[in-house]
């Protein structure tokens, strides 16, 4: 991509002998993740504040895919008076609509094969919603029927949360996300959908 260094400090260097303070935004990472994943986002927050420390940056780029991780990113540059901008990428798919992931790899050709209902899960929702379905139980048990029907899939989370606060809504206005989190043996993926509804 052009870059002339790239910053690689050991585990030691980052979290030396003595250890004891971590960054912990609340709130935000009750659900999706955070909920089936204790203490992930505070592991998350810490690392990242000490590289914005360390580097510098004027701006931070997030991918969409994770979304949880760049709403709490952004709280917390705020919360601290961080001088980053955050931006949010748009996630990147691969041809069958599987978002590329490092995980990606450590699925079996049989999970592969099964792994894009993720995205067709989201799709299915969006078409829902452009249908005019406002509520959000319905979708999602639409999404989760179509996930069942995978036999090496096995849902960890399917929701409709507010975009901004991340709270699990019931109904289907302004801005928000569908968010899902299988696990296809031992590969869990994520992948979510904005959508605005007027």
């Amino acid at each position: 991509l052009g870059g002339d260094l790239a910053y690689v400090p050991e585990a030691a260097e980052m979290y030396p002998e003595g250890y004891a303070t971590y960054v912990n935004v609340e709130r935000l990472t009750e659900h999706l993740c955070g909920a089936s994943r204790p203490g992930h986002f505070q592991g998350v927050t810490t690392v990242v504040a000490k590289l914005f420390t360390a580097v510098k940056p004027h701006a931070a780029v997030f991918g969409q895919k994770d979304a949880q991780q760049a709403a709490v990113i952004r709280q917390m540059t705020r919360d601290l008076n961080l001088d980053v901008e955050v931006l949010i990428s748009p996630t990147v798919r691969e041809p069958d609509g599987l978002a590329k992931s490092s995980r990606n790899v450590y699925l079996s050709l049989k999970e592969r094969a099964e792994a894009p209902v993720l995205f067709q899960a989201l799709q299915a929702a969006h078409r829902l919603v452009l249908g005019g379905e406002r509520r959000a139980g319905k979708v999602l048990n639409a999404m989760q029927a179509l996930i069942a029907a995978r036999p090496h899939a096995r849902v960890d989370y399917v929701l409709a949360v507010d975009a901004q606060t991340l709270q699990p809504t019931a109904e289907l206005s302004g801005s928000f996300l569908f968010a899902l989190a299988v696990q296809f043996g031992r590969t869990r993926l994520i992948d979510n959908m904005a959508i605005q509804v007027d």
